[in-house]
């Protein structure tokens, strides 16, 4: 499936890490019943599909039914897989969220959103639609992106433009400075340096970014191990696990099964082309 990504404008690069484009195949194959077990990133996603059928969901693995969700829809930071539709390719444009963005680019904190996909229409209200009007006009990925560069752009102008905790910036920066995997105390120090109290730092750290310091901390190990597998996915798990401060390869076991919905080698053997997205 071809797919364009760029940086965002200067303006939008504290808000926006990553923007994206995809189209299927010129002649894409259908194949009914087709799911995948969608892994987390630790962060928020702002997706319009412009082709295919609207997103579709599953509660768990063993959800016949399924729910639907639509064209334009948020993805709120997640702890673990979701499962989705994926029988017909679809064309589809998006971008990845930095912590603390939701407020000034969606209108709500990150807590409200996280866990779920949320319809863009509840945020935005007939903004929506007039968004997926703009990028249906044009088949170029290319152009899609600079017309959802523009929409997210002028969105943050006209907003009070929240910016990032101090507090949450600075413990950003220490969990990602410990790999991920912060000793024993470390995150008790961060919420000490903040000058807040715990229960008010835990709230404002799930405001910024949808979850609590120690989820957070659990996604950037997991990152951690995913990204170094991609890069050879013939090393050892353990190896893995233990570079990236897992305790024990139990431990891992247990994280990556409640993550992803799989054990590490049933992941292994399905040999995903795209490191989050595991067809099942």
């Amino acid at each position: 499936m071809p797919q364009l990504t760029r940086l965002p404008s200067p303006c939008l690069r504290p808000y926006v890490r990553l923007m994206w484009a995809s189209a299927p195949a010129p002649a894409p194959a259908e194949r009914p019943g087709a799911r995948e077990h969608v892994l987390p990133t630790g962060g928020m996603h702002l997706v319009f599909r412009l082709a295919g059928p609207p997103l579709r969901l599953f509660r768990n693995d063993a959800d016949t039914h399924g729910y639907t969700v639509g064209y334009a829809m948020v993805g709120g930071t997640r702890c673990a897989f979701f499962v989705r539709d994926v029988s017909v390719e679809t064309r589809s444009v998006g971008v990845m969220l930095q912590p603390g963005a939701a407020r000034a680019l969606l209108g709500a904190p990150e807590d409200a959103l996280a866990e779920c996909h949320t319809p863009l229409e509840a945020l935005w209200g007939a903004d929506a639609g007039f968004a997926l009007e703009q990028l249906h006009g044009t088949d170029s990925l290319a152009r899609q992106l600079a017309i959802l560069d523009a929409l997210l752009s002028a969105r943050l102008s006209a907003s009070a433009m929240h910016g990032l905790h101090p507090a949450v910036a600075h413990a950003l920066a220490g969990l990602s400075g410990a790999g991920g995997s912060p000793k024993a105390g470390a995150i008790r120090e961060l919420v000490k340096q903040s000058g807040y109290s715990h229960r008010r730092f835990i709230a404002l750290f799930r405001g910024m970014t949808g979850i609590a310091p120690k989820q957070y901390a659990r996604m950037l190990r997991f990152d951690r191990v995913i990204g170094q597998f991609a890069l050879d996915p013939t090393q050892p798990w353990v190896e893995l696990a233990l570079d990236a401060g897992y305790s024990d390869q139990a431990h891992f076991s247990r994280e990556f099964l409640a993550i992803t919905g799989m054990s590490p080698e049933a992941y292994r053997r399905a040999a995903p082309t795209s490191s989050r997205h595991v067809r099942v």
